[in-house]
């Protein structure tokens, strides 16, 4: 398999007000988490920190400029294996224990992480034959309505269970912007972990329909407006047979 500098493994997209999204673009697009940096006068958010297969802090040094929280939209591997490099960790205590003691188990790792998740490996000792997701215990644990001051801008924590049992989005309602996480993106959705529950999924979505979104990043694929996610979720409902 092709091997990449460690360098050229994350890849940097500067959206509007002060977001951008950090991906790994020799992850293939089903796996390749959506890492949302989020810029606040006095505090910075990262929605999810990737494969952790290599270091966002040593390859993203302005990452950590300004205080910086790292926010756990849920624990599957994918979007928590970079969490042990920062200082701040943020969950929802129905996945807290994950993040804590992660395996490849309850993390999803022994499932997915293998060849055909990658269209290349960085130049780093640590493969996918080794892999594991390190342990990061939260020192905060957030719940449905908490926020989050960043000085100049606010975001509300929505518990948004189903795709797993703790999955929070970030809402920002001055610029209604949603960060969704892995409940809701444009692509195929995975509802049958090993804890994912279905009802809670409808619960969730119809929670998110109501919401006056003008712009949803989600956990995965390309972001989309609000128009676009009532779609998807009108689509799941009539999928899903559910009202």
């Amino acid at each position: 398999m092709k091997i990449v500098s460690r360098d050229r493994w994350f890849e940097v997209e500067h959206r509007h007000d002060g977001i951008c999204l950090i991906h790994e673009p020799y992850v293939r697009p089903f796996y390749r988490c959506n890492m949302w940096h989020v810029q606040g006068r006095e505090h910075d958010v990262l929605i999810d920190s990737g494969s952790g297969l290599v270091s966002l802090r040593e390859q993203l040094p302005w990452l950590t400029e300004k205080p910086l929280l790292a926010v756990a939209s849920h624990c599957h591997f994918d979007h928590i294996a970079g969490h042990h490099e920062f200082d701040e960790r943020l969950v929802h205590p129905a996945e807290a224990d994950i993040l804590a003691a992660p395996d490849g188990a309850n993390t999803l790792a022994t499932d997915f992480v293998g060849d055909d998740m990658f269209e290349a490996h960085p130049d780093c000792p640590l493969c996918y034959a080794e892999y594991r997701v390190r342990a990061a215990p939260a020192t905060r644990l957030v719940e449905d309505g908490d926020v989050l001051d960043l000085g100049n801008r606010v975001l509300q924590v929505l518990h948004t269970p189903g795709h797993s049992p703790g999955g929070i989005s970030l809402w920002e309602a001055q610029t209604h912007t949603l960060f969704s996480g892995d409940i809701l993106y444009d692509g195929p959705l995975i509802e049958d972990a090993y804890h994912s529950n279905l009802e809670d999924y409808a619960r969730s979505l119809a929670r998110l329909r109501e919401l006056p979104v003008r712009t949803v990043h989600g956990g995965h694929f390309a972001s989309f407006s609000g128009e676009r996610m009532r779609e998807l979720i009108d689509a799941w409902f009539d999928a899903h047979r559910l009202t």
